[in-house]
């Protein structure tokens, strides 16, 4: 006997899986947030996912509707799941027409794709890579490369695509895998007219350790930059201390690139700066980003080892309830604790002992394979990118660790 449909429990399944994924998109990219809580909102989303493939036909037809009204990120993510888990072409065709119309959900449609198990990747994503359509063929190469496998011959036929977004996510995956073969290929891309394929190439090139890819990548350091903070991210983990320090200085003579280099300054890790941002933390706009750098480079959570200031008196961030306020930007650093000044300093008077300048920290211990595995298992989203970063700085043949991969998944790979 069928199990009878209760159509308000799959609709709030569809509802809860395209709400709960929208959130852990944007988790996985928040200093708040450990491996642990990523695959406990990954485990939610599964729940209400099944849910949908319990009620079989009605549970498409549910998401379908939504995926069709609505068109946003997260129903693209419910939908897409549902049909490339089954074995009706009509079903994907409907996902992604609606991407093509909307592109700002392909990054939901790639989600997704990351998301099934290996044996529906396996049933449909191996004849895409050769599709007539090219929103095919990118959607293949951007599977295969969030799930770390290796394309084989079809990378080096990818980044001769004629689609220029294929072929700039074929150059990304290069980077990704740790392709050392298409190094010859990528260098071709560094003076690329396309914007995205010179980036990607690039960024690659420094992963596969390609000198002449540090100079292409600096272009992209400027606020004005959409890669902006790739490329800064790569960088100065690149420099030697010296070089870092020299480059973060020429960036500060521009007084827009302030926070930019606060940053920096906790992605090359060197414990002489903590002085400079704990005097920097006396200033509401920049607190809480050096509060965050200090964090990177000495591992302190200043939540937890109540080191955590009061909100400042008069000062305002984000968007404010003044209807006569044009400033509509979201707060940058809302998830960030706010810094004690006194108190820190007070700790690194006390902890200043346990590290040496001109050596590079990441939370709290000098940076090695050990210490960037430990980072990966423990650390905070942020703090986990970086570990990622590091590591395959290290590991010149292992692939770049996806930190945006469904939490089980990342477990499975850490284990």
């Amino acid at each position: 006997m069928q199990t009878p449909i209760i159509k308000p429990v799959i609709d709030q399944h569809a509802e809860e899986a395209a709400f709960l994924w929208l959130h852990r998109g944007a988790a996985v990219c928040e200093p708040h947030y450990s491996l642990k809580e990523i695959a406990h909102l990954d485990d939610r989303v599964e729940a209400h996912i099944d849910g949908l493939r319990i009620a079989g036909e009605a549970g498409w037809e549910i998401c379908r509707e939504s995926l069709m009204a609505i068109k946003e990120p997260g129903e693209v993510f419910a939908a897409a799941v549902l049909a490339f888990e089954g074995d009706d072409g009509h079903r994907v065709d409907d996902v992604i027409t609606v991407v093509q119309e909307v592109p700002e959900c392909l990054d939901a449609l790639v989600s997704a794709l990351g998301w099934i198990d290996d044996e529906y990747f396996e049933r449909w994503i191996p004849g895409m890579v050769s599709a007539n359509a090219a929103i095919y063929r990118y959607l293949a190469i951007a599977a295969y490369a969030v799930r770390r496998i290796d394309l084989g011959e079809a990378l080096g036929t990818a980044l001769q695509d004629s689609d220029p977004l294929t072929q700039a996510r074929a150059l990304r995956a290069v980077g990704e895998l740790k392709r050392k073969d298409s190094l010859p290929e990528l260098k071709k891309f560094y003076q690329s007219n396309d914007e995205a394929c010179r980036f990607w190439s690039a960024w690659s090139g420094v992963l596969l350790s390609d000198l002449p890819a540090i100079d292409a990548l600096k272009t992209f350091v400027s606020i004005e930059s959409a890669y902006c903070e790739p490329a800064t991210q790569l960088l100065l983990r690149v420099m030697d201390i010296q070089q870092s320090q020299l480059f973060l200085n020429e960036l500060l003579k521009n007084a827009t690139n302030q926070r930019l280099v606060i940053r920096g300054t906790g992605m090359v890790g060197d414990p002489v700066v903590i002085p400079w941002l704990i005097e920097l933390m006396a200033n509401p706009e920049l607190a809480r980003v050096a509060g965050e750098s200090f964090s990177t480079i000495t591992g302190v959570d200043i939540a937890y080892e109540e080191l955590e200031g009061e909100w400042p008196e008069d000062f305002e961030a984000g968007p404010t309830e003044n209807p006569e306020d044009e400033e509509v930007a979201m707060d940058a650093d809302e998830d960030l604790a706010w810094p004690a000044p006194d108190l820190i300093r007070a700790w690194w008077q006390k902890n200043s002992n346990r590290f040496r300048p001109s050596m590079r920290y990441l939370c709290g211990q000098p940076i090695n394979v050990a210490q960037c595995q430990k980072v990966l298992r423990e650390g905070f989203q942020r703090q986990r990118r970086a570990a990622a970063l590091e590591l395959a700085l290290l590991q010149s043949d292992a692939p770049l660790f996806n930190t945006s991969a469904p939490g089980f998944k990342q477990k499975k790979w850490l284990a």
